[in-house]
């Protein structure tokens, strides 16, 4: 397995010339997107992406830039949003790290021909599914994760042969930066871009006709995206946001489950679309539920969380007083409320007495504050999830199997874990996705290199035994027919219907 070359100095001046760190990223213009993609087209035409050691070299490329500037990732995600070290490391760059070494283990076999069943008609044929890639295709980054949402679908452009532009989030710079920085200097300059778009521009983007789209984030940015996908027929990959269920039933571990779902929920301060939007507890186990919820905060974050070395910050303004404001208007808080404009701090906050009228239970809530609600038993708890749009993540915390078989298979979403939350996110082996209004398609390992190839159905013939296959042609006739309608039928018997064609 050869390594890429090492950068000479003309590429190292030419990245470190789009920006220093700490400076603000310049804005990458329409037309500079069009001659990125050009270039991008140019370098995929040419074969470049094709050979498995290109392919293996990128991939190893992207976890030396992840090993060799960690620093530097956890010092542009700590600007951004407060990131404590710990929470940088795992849940973004070992999650990327993970992904791209998988990738190399694995792409020797994802790129090789899958053979299917033959049937009596194509017995001395070849049928086989070849992968190949799609072309040039466009990765749409969130802010709340910007490192794994651009870098994860990245590993799968790049196993499955794609050139690729990525469009990191406007509102984290200091990581877009980085991002913008770093990439040209590891990645080959010709297949792979990152540029710097105001959300506002990226339709006008997304309409330059890429080959595919993956885009991460909100749901109404995810229609428009769509939207202007279609006009070229562009194929998209949405991973959207929306208000995932988390019930916890009257029989389970209260301490065990008051734990990680605290974990899951302020972690990043709530900045995440795979947290648990909102409880459904049973209404015997809600007051306990509350308060195991508030020691596992003081254990977590101390008397005054804004003092935590553990507890980050909103990513701005405009998301600090979106959720203030619907904060302030939804149910009691039971433990939290305090905000603090100037450091954009919202303390974690548990509200109860919530109702589904509520402010807080019509908007997605990407920020420290979980609402709890009660049911009375399982069908009402089944019931509520059903009536509101499919989420990314349904969670179910119980010690009954049979509670959680019922939710898992009577309730649909994205995703399913039980007695934990966020980790059917992370693994590799997974497919994750959205489903209905929470997105479209899924990746992560495996399912990343199918999402940006084209499986293409082959079959190899030879033009022997045509005393068989002439009976297809014209003038038709009853006899051939007969013929050709009894071999279909003996194969439908057997394994499968086939033609003699």
């Amino acid at each position: 397995m050869s390594s890429p070359p090492s950068a000479s100095p003309t590429r190292w001046f030419k990245s470190m010339r789009r920006t220093r760190l700490g400076e603000q990223c310049l804005k990458t213009y329409p037309l500079e997107c069009v001659d990125l993609m050009n270039r991008a087209k140019v370098a995929f035409r040419a074969g470049r992406t094709l050979e498995e050691d290109f392919r293996l070299a990128q991939l190893e490329a992207v976890v030396r830039m992840l090993e060799e500037h960690e620093c530097d990732f956890v010092d542009a995600l700590g600007r951004d949003l407060h990131k404590p070290r710990f929470e940088t490391i795992l849940s973004e760059l070992i999650l990327v790290k993970n992904e791209a070494l998988y990738a190399v283990s694995n792409l020797k076999r994802w790129m090789q021909p899958q053979h299917v069943e033959r049937n009596l008609s194509t017995t001395l044929d070849e049928c086989l599914v070849v992968s190949e890639p799609l072309g040039v295709v466009f990765i749409i980054g969130t802010w709340c994760s910007p490192v794994q949402t651009c870098l994860v679908p990245l590993v799968g452009a790049i196993a499955s042969g794609n050139c690729a532009i990525i469009s990191p989030s406007e509102c984290t710079a200091h990581t877009t930066e980085l991002l913008h920085r770093l990439i040209p200097f590891y990645l080959d300059n010709e297949c792979f871009h990152v540029i710097l778009l105001a959300t506002n521009d990226l339709h006008e983007v997304v309409e330059l006709k890429f080959d595919h789209v993956f885009f991460t984030g909100n749901r109404e940015e995810g229609i428009r995206i769509a939207q202007a996908a279609a006009r070229t027929l562009a194929p998209v990959t949405l991973i959207l946001g929306g208000k995932n269920p988390c019930y916890v039933d009257q029989h389970c571990d209260i301490a065990t489950t008051a734990q990680r779902i605290t974990w899951a929920r302020f972690h990043n301060a709530g900045q995440s679309l795979v947290a648990p939007d909102y409880i459904l507890c049973h209404t015997d186990v809600k007051a306990r539920l509350v308060q195991a919820l508030k020691c596992c905060l003081m254990q977590f974050y101390g008397s005054d969380p804004r003092e935590s070395r553990s507890y980050g910050r909103m990513v701005n303004l405009e998301f600090f007083t979106r959720t203030r404001d619907i904060l302030w208007r939804s149910g009691k808080v039971a433990v939290g409320g305090q905000v603090i404009e100037a450091e954009k701090y919202i303390a974690p906050t548990i509200l109860t007495e919530v109702t589904e009228p509520d402010p807080i239970m019509q908007k997605d809530i990407v920020g420290p504050v979980l609402p709890v609600l009660t049911v009375n038993d399982l069908d009402e708890a089944i019931d509520f999830i059903n009536k509101q749009e499919k989420p990314l993540c349904v969670y179910a915390y119980s010690s009954d199997s049979k509670v959680i078989t019922r939710i898992m298979s009577e309730t649909s979403s994205g995703s399913f874990c039980s007695n934990d939350s966020i980790l059917q996110s992370l693994m590799v082996a997974l497919p994750f996705g959205g489903v209905g209004a929470s997105g479209m398609g899924s990746y992560h390992g495996r399912n990343s290199f199918d999402t940006f190839s084209h499986r293409k159905s082959c079959l190899i013939r030879s033009t022997r035994f045509e005393c068989v296959t002439y009976l297809r042609y014209p003038p038709y006739e009853d006899r051939n027919l007969s013929l050709m309608t009894w071999a279909s039928t003996l194969s439908h018997r057997s394994q499968g219907w086939c033609h003699i064609l």
